[in-house]
Formats: structure tokens, C-alpha cells, sequence
């Protein structure tokens, strides 16, 4: 259990996926270029290619993001927070947000 203090300590925003490619060397992550409302697009790197045959499905996609976590090196690409998804055996979903969601939006 955590504390109501140490849940705000985390910032989820809304981010605006511009670009998503696979991660040269590895079956397993996508590079991501997001726009979180900042003045340029975060890299995010995340192991969620297996639930996407082509990558460009992301790309237009508004979901939810781990916005301050610290910087993690992955395969020698940075990532600059950490996409929110649900999953279980038999199902994989992003958290999306409406299209008309503006990017850098926080989640409250």
C-alpha cells in the first residue's frame, strides 16, 4: 500500500504519438516519438511490439503516459517516461484518451 502523498508524486499525461518504429536488435520494443505539450517530443521506448504487426497503427493514437519517471537507458535509446497499458492472458489494451484530448493533458 502507498499513500495518497506518494500516489501524487506521479504525473500522468495525455501524449500524442507522432512517430513509432521497431528497435533495431530487439522483437520485443518500439521507439516512440510523443507529444506530451512540451516544447518537443518526448522518445519513449516500450516493449509492446508484439501487440502491433505494424507500428504506424500507433501513430495519431492520444494514451495515457508515466510522465516523470526518471530517464532509462534501453538498448542504448533513452526513454523518456513509460506508455500505460492493461493486460492480462488473453487481452492487451492501451489507455486511450478522445481524439479531441489536448497533448500534456494530466490525468486526474
Amino acid at each position: 500500500m502507498i499513500t495518497i502523498e506518494d500516489f501524487k508524486k506521479l504525473e500522468i499525461k495525455v501524449g500524442h504519438i507522432l512517430s513509432a518504429e521497431p528497435v533495431e536488435g530487439s522483437e520485443k520494443l518500439l521507439k516512440l516519438s510523443v507529444d506530451m505539450g512540451e516544447e518537443s517530443p518526448r522518445q519513449i521506448v516500450s516493449g509492446i511490439a508484439a501487440y502491433f504487426l505494424d507500428p504506424n497503427e500507433l501513430i495519431g493514437k492520444k494514451c495515457a503516459f508515466a510522465a516523470n519517471l526518471e530517464p532509462r537507458t534501453i538498448m542504448g535509446l533513452e526513454s523518456q517516461g513509460m506508455i500505460l497499458a492493461v493486460s492480462g492472458d488473453n487481452f492487451f489494451s492501451l489507455l486511450e484518451a478522445s481524439a479531441n484530448t489536448p497533448p500534456g493533458s494530466k490525468v486526474k
